[in-house]
C-alpha cells in the first residue's frame, strides 16, 4: 500500500509479545516507523477489552490493516453441531465489526487437513460470503497446514470479498515444493512476513532463517499487490531485546523486504 508520493507503508501484527499496556505498545509501533497495524481480534492472550483498540491505535496515527479473527477453534467450522455454528457466528460477527470499525479485511484459519471440508462446511463460508459481499468487508484466507481446505474453499467460492492471506512462515514450514502466490496470488488480501527459524520454526523476523526473500518478494510484486510490508514476527526467540528494540529491528527488517518487492 503506498501512502500520497508513492512512500511505501509499513505494519505489523500487534500482539507481538512483551507484556505491554496496550497505548504503550501502540505508541512505540509508531516511534519505530510502522504505519499500521495487523489486529488481534479476541480478548485471548490477554487482549483484555479488544474492542477500544481500533480507536487507541489510531490516536497513536497508526491505522488498522486488518484484523485477525480468534484461532481457537477453529476446527471447528465442518462440524455439525453447536460448536460449528457458534464459530461460524463468531466470523460473521468479525465481519460486521470490520464494517462497524471501519477495517478493510479480516483474515481466518480455515480447519486444518485432519478435518476435511464438507457441504456444511462450505455453505457456512457462503454465508460469510455474503455478510462480506453485503458489508463491503474482505474475508482472507491464511495457509497453515490446511492446503487442501484453502483450495477447495477458493475454488468454490468465486467472490470478490473472498481471498488469500499469504503466510510466509506457514507456507515454509508446511507446503516449501507449492508455489502459493502462484496459484492464489491473484486473490492475495494480505501478507504475513516472517522467517522460519523461530520457535515452532516460524514467526522469527525475516533475513534470520531460511526463506528465500528476493524470490518471495518478486513473486509478491508479481500478484500486483498494493497492500503494506506486513510483518508477523514474534519475540519468542529474542527475549534479550527490549520491546523498543525489537520493534527498530523489524522495521529495518521490513524495509529491506520491501527493497526486494
Amino acid at each position: 500500500m503506498n501512502l500520497p508520493g508513492n512512500r511505501l507503508m509499513f505494519t505489523i501484527y500487534d500482539w507481538f509479545g512483551y507484556e505491554l499496556p496496550i497505548k504503550d505498545r501502540y505508541q512505540l509501533i509508531k516511534e519505530a516507523g510502522f504505519d499500521g497495524v495487523l489486529m488481534w481480534w479476541s480478548d485471548g492472550f490477554g487482549r483484555g477489552d479488544y474492542r477500544n483498540g481500533p480507536q487507541i491505535a489510531r490516536d497513536a496515527g497508526l491505522f488498522i490493516e486488518n484484523i485477525h479473527t480468534p484461532i481457537q477453534n477453529e476446527n471447528n467450522l465442518w462440524l455439525d453441531n453447536l460448536d460449528g455454528e457458534g464459530l461460524t457466528d463468531c466470523y460473521l460477527q468479525c465481519v460486521a465489526d470490520c464494517a462497524e470499525f471501519e477495517i478493510p479485511t479480516m483474515v481466518v484459519h480455515l480447519p486444518n487437513e485432519n478435518h476435511p471440508y464438507n457441504a456444511l462446511g462450505l455453505d457456512r463460508v457462503k454465508r460469510i460470503t455474503e455478510k462480506a459481499e453485503q458489508l463491503g468487508v474482505n474475508v482472507a484466507m491464511e495457509n497453515l497446514r490446511n492446503f487442501t481446505n484453502l483450495s477447495y474453499v477458493l475454488e468454490q467460492v468465486d467472490s470478490l470479498r473472498i481471498g488469500f492471506c499469504y503466510d510466509s512462515g506457514h507456507h515454509y514450514r508446511h507446503y516449501p515444493s507449492d508455489d502459493l502466490l502462484s496459484m492464489y496470488g491473484s486473490r492475495l488480501m494480505a501478507l504475513h512476513l516472517h522467517d522460519n527459524n523461530g520457535s515452532y520454526a516460524q514467526h522469527g523476523l525475516p533475513f534470520d532463517g531460511t526463506i528465500d526473500w528476493s524470490t518471495t518478494m518478486k513473486k509478491i510484486a508479481e500478484t500486483n499487490y498494493s497492500g503494506a510490508t506486513a510483518i508477523e514476527a514474534m519475540n519468542w526467540d529474542y527475549e534479550n531485546l527490549s520491546a523498543k528494540e525489537f520493534l527498530h529491528k523489524a522495521f529495518e527488517r521490513a524495509k529491506r523486504l520491501e527493497a526486494l518487492r
